[in-house]
């Protein structure tokens, strides 16, 4: 459907059209009786029984979502022949201008359903059929579900060719098995196919450790360290005990080689860790329910994610995790340090084809200390603070006058807080945040305030009522209790900045803010909510309701009212006879929509987000575009740009 040939590629996609029989007879089978015997195996969709290779696995690590299925590289190429995996019927096909993209479901006698994503083109009779649907319902993006007797194919029909359609990050065909209840289930597992060997086992690139809990210690000090392992054979080693202390959570980065001299990287489905030989956690990631993407947000460590781009494994089942991939763990998966011995840590991993591999590492207990000789110079005159789970810690510059003791005022009540650890170069004070939350903290005459001004629980629904605006939780918005800081200031060009929470804090469900603005917005019009990330500004939307601007997020950060006054940009790439083509971009808000009229007639337009890329679809190829063509771009703020050509 959607085409990305450029001149050359689809030169040669021409040629193989013309000469190759696969493709000559590359159509849907005749309509058949019923269905074949149950028992047919897979068909590996892209040149099946010749050597293939991947770019992805299910099961594996995304920002935002598991990936649930695998994803079979094309070299990087644009038209490649798809042949349905199973017989069955295709059940449903989506075009979308991110997601998946082009997408078809297939459906099998036996109840699963393959899926085949970011297509080029569809073809057979369903081609035409989706074209149609797409000019009577007037629109490009189109979800259509279809009956069993209407689009029946054989395994082994070209159903499609491949493409970058969607979401896709480059050319390559994503592939699910999703059973009758829709979980997507591993074809490497499933379907077995012969053209992919794997013969390497998974690698660990990264050991953390985070301390659980106030009382908890790793090498002397509070937080989450990370240890590079050392590759021995194909196993991992961290040669040095490290010194813990109390309850101790387990986090890796591993990946699964997918092939030789390969730049790809699967997950690691298969994870066990025991101490002193007794199994603590287990991880079996063998389906992935498709309607709850966001839940990966409680298997990895959001916040190093965030920060750092990594995605680690929690090897501990946190408060909030509910994913049933635990099923043999004899508990979470947290460690508490033996006090009288150092411990022996055995980390398992395996991948779908069974090759393993292993890290070792050993704890050696260690008692709290106050004085931490190794701790670094603290180079800040300020205090600095950060608040891990029920715990908040502040770092300051030791001062021999107080005593090194903070003073924390809660409600205008004072406590004097000792340093949790300290040297010459740094104090670390530790405030369980349970205990009430702090209006300001002093040290040494320095003071910080951390606007914390709530805390939320995560289990019920919730309204938060504030000065500068009110806040509304609904139920299961949280994974964890949140500590909620808020603050308001206005930049160098008077925009107003509203901070909600912290962007390394995860949300399930979108939450609905309503702000009290303290600048006037006479001319509404244009006038919308923004997420902003340095320089950068992500459109939220919004409506003024009495006088208060509403929106909701799913993410916490800092938010700001912007008016967007500017048209979206329309540049012609060509227009003729053949088909128009054209580069849209919004230097704001972003596009909302586009519409085309050929002699004022709708014509389709097919979208690619990642090149800004519009271009036409005829509804017959045979009659070319003749008369005035219009086409119409909307941002999100509502300006309209708008083209105008004679096609003689």
């Amino acid at each position: 459907m959607k085409n990305f040939w450029n001149l050359k590629s689809g030169s040669v996609a021409a040629i193989l059209l013309a000469t190759t029989p696969f493709f000559a007879s590359a159509q849907f089978s005749k309509p058949v009786e019923k269905f074949p015997a149950d028992g047919e195996r897979y068909l590996y969709p892209i040149y099946p029984g010749q050597p293939g290779s991947l770019a992805g696995t299910m099961g594996e690590l995304r920002s935002t979502h598991f990936h649930s299925g695998i994803d079979i590289r094309t070299d990087n190429r644009i038209g490649l022949p798809v042949r349905a995996s199973k017989s069955g019927y295709i059940s449903r096909i989506s075009v979308t201008s991110t997601g998946y993209g082009n997408v078809i479901y297939i459906t099998h006698p036996d109840g699963y359903t393959t899926l085949y994503a970011h297509l080029d083109k569809f073809l057979g009779p369903v081609a035409e059929h989706v074209r149609k649907e797409q000019y009577a319902q007037k629109t490009g993006e189109i979800d259509l579900s279809f009956t069993e007797d209407q689009f029946l194919v054989k395994q082994g029909d070209t159903i499609a060719l491949s493409g970058n359609s969607g979401g896709s990050s480059g050319p390559h065909l994503h592939f699910d098995i999703r059973d009758p209840q829709n979980f997507a289930v591993d074809p490497l597992k499933v379907a077995d196919f012969a053209e992919l060997v794997d013969k390497f086992p998974p690698a660990a690139e990264k050991i953390a450790l985070r301390t659980l809990d106030i009382n908890s210690r790793i090498n002397d000090r509070f937080g989450r360290f990370e240890f590079y392992a050392q590759r021995v054979g194909n196993n991992y080693v961290i040669a040095s005990p490290i010194l813990a202390h109390g309850n101790i959570g387990v986090e890796m980065v591993a990946k699964d080689k997918l092939a030789n001299q390969s730049p790809f990287f699967g997950g690691v489905n298969y994870i066990e860790m025991s101490v002193d030989s007794q199994l603590v956690f287990s991880q079996a990631i063998d389906k992935v329910n498709v309607a709850e993407p966001r839940a990966i947000y409680t298997l990895m460590d959001f916040k190093t994610m965030r920060n750092k781009g990594t995605r680690f494994y929690k090897l501990y089942i946190d408060d909030g995790n509910d994913l049933q991939y635990y099923g043999a763990s004899p508990g979470r998966g947290m460690i508490k340090v033996d006090s009288l011995k150092e411990s022996s840590v055995v980390i398992r991993m395996k991948d779908s084809d069974g090759n393993a591999s292993k890290v070792s590492f050993r704890l050696r207990p260690s008692p709290l200390t106050q004085n931490v000789i190794s701790l670094e110079s603290y180079p800040s005159t300020e205090l600095a603070y950060d608040i891990t789970e029920n715990t908040m810690l502040v770092v300051a510059k030791p001062c021999a006058e107080s005593g090194n003791k903070a003073n924390v005022y809660t409600k205008g009540n004072v406590q004097v807080l000792e340093p949790a650890y300290f040297n010459a170069n740094r104090a670390v004070y530790l405030f369980d945040l349970r205990k009430g939350l702090p209006d300001s903290i002093g040290v040494c005459q320095k003071m910080i305030a951390p606007k914390v001004n709530a805390s939320i629980p995560s289990s019920t629904e919730y309204k938060y009522y504030g000065d500068l605006f009110d806040i509304e939780f609904p139920l299961n918005a949280l994974y964890d209790t949140l500590y909620l800081n808020t603050d308001y200031s206005k930049d160098s060009s008077g925009h107003e900045l509203f901070t909600i929470g912290t962007r390394t804090v995860p949300l399930n469900k979108s939450i609905n803010v309503s702000l009290k603005t303290q600048r006037e917005y006479p001319n509404q019009k244009n006038v919308s909510v923004y997420r902003t990330a340095g320089k950068s500004y992500t459109y939220l939307g919004g409506e003024w309701v009495n006088g208060r601007m509403n929106f909701s997020t799913r993410e916490f950060g800092e938010f700001t009212i912007l008016k967007d006054t500017e048209a979206p940009a329309i540049r012609v790439v060509s227009v003729n006879g053949q088909g128009a083509r054209f580069k849209i971009k919004d230097t704001l808000s972003g596009i909302d929509k586009f519409e085309a009229h050929i002699n004022g007639q709708w014509l389709l337009m097919d979208y690619d987000a990642k090149s800004s890329t519009i271009w036409s679809e005829r509804l017959d190829n045979k009659v070319p575009l003749r008369g005035m063509l219009e086409l119409q771009v909307t941002d999100n703020a509502g300006n309209t740009s708008t083209y105008r050509h004679k096609i003689l």
